[in-house]
C-alpha cells in the first residue's frame, strides 16, 4: 500500500482533556502537561480547548498548536514496554487534549481537515517530544523513545470554532496531501534525513514556520539539527 492509497480514515473522540499551568520539574518550570478528562460539551475557540492552559506560550499553544491529539491505541504498546510507569494508568499521560480512537500517525496526513462535533480542525504538524516527558514518566530517555517509535501524536489548528465532546465521531472532510502522513514526516526528522530531493518536496508542503526552518536548514547545510536542548533539557 502506498501513502496515497490510505483509506479515508475516521475515528472517535475517546476523551477530551485540559490542564492548568503549574510548577513542573526541578526548576519549577510552568507546564500544563498534566491533563484531566472533561465531561460534557466543550467549546473550542481558535486557541484550542476553552479551559486549557499553556505553561510556555513561546513553545506550546498558538494557532498551529491549538490542540494536541494522541492515539488511545498507543497506550497498550507503552504499557507493554514500560509497565512500571504509573501515569500510563489513564489517558492524558502525554499531555494530549484529544485522546482519539481509530487514528494513528500512519493514517493521519498533514493538512487533513477533520470535522468533530461542530468544530473543524486542520492537521498542522507532528509533535516533536521534549525533555518534559522524561520527567513526566520518570524515564530518562522517554522523549527519545517517543520520537524513535513515531508514537508522538500531532497538532491541529482550529479552522472553525465549535463544540465537541467525548464520543463524537471524527470525520475526514478533505485530504490535500495523501502522500504525507504524519509518521512519514516524523520519520524524516528522526532519521536526520538530508536528501535534497526529499527535502525540496517537503518544503512544498504547507509547513508551520518552525518546520520550514528545520527542513530549510537541513537543505542548506546538509546536516541535521542538534537535539540536546529539546530532548534532554540542555544543549
Amino acid at each position: 500500500m502506498t501513502y496515497a492509497e490510505f483509506p479515508n480514515t475516521t475515528g472517535r473522540v475517546h476523551e477530551v482533556l485540559a490542564g492548568r499551568a503549574i510548577p513542573f520539574g526541578r526548576q519549577a518550570t510552568l507546564s500544563a502537561i498534566q491533563k484531566h478528562p472533561i465531561t460534557g460539551e466543550v467549546r473550542i475557540p481558535r486557541h484550542g480547548i476553552e479551559c486549557n492552559e499553556q505553561g510556555d506560550s513561546r513553545i506550546h499553544g498558538g494557532v498551529d498548536k491549538a490542540i494536541h491529539c494522541y492515539p488511545f491505541e498507543h497506550y497498550s504498546a507503552w504499557r507493554s514496554e514500560i509497565s512500571h510507569v504509573p501515569v500510563l494508568g489513564q489517558v492524558g499521560a502525554f499531555g494530549e487534549n484529544l485522546s482519539l480512537s481509530g487514528l494513528v500517525e500512519q493514517t493521519v496526513c498533514l493538512g487533513d481537515i477533520w470535522c468533530i462535533g461542530s468544530t473543524q480542525l486542520v492537521v498542522t504538524q507532528g509533535r516533536q517530544p521534549c525533555w518534559k516527558l522524561n520527567i513526566r514518566f520518570g524515564v530518562t530517555d522517554m522523549a527519545r523513545r517517543v520520537q524513535d517509535s513515531l508514537r508522538a501524536g500531532w497538532y491541529m489548528r482550529v479552522e472553525q470554532e465549535g463544540i465537541l465532546q467525548a464520543g463524537d465521531p471524527v470525520v475526514l472532510l478533505a485530504r490535500p496531501h495523501p502522500n504525507w502522513p504524519i509518521a512519514r514526516l516524523l520519520a524524516l526528522i528522526r532519521d536526520r534525513a538530508t536528501d535534497t530531493q526529499t527535502l525540496e518536496e517537503v518544503l512544498c508542503l504547507p509547513l508551520v514556520t518552525s518546520w520550514q526552518y528545520l527542513f530549510q536548514n537541513r537543505l542548506r547545510d546538509g546536516i541535521a539539527e542538534a537535539w540536546g536542548s529539546r530532548m534532554d533539557g540542555h544543549g
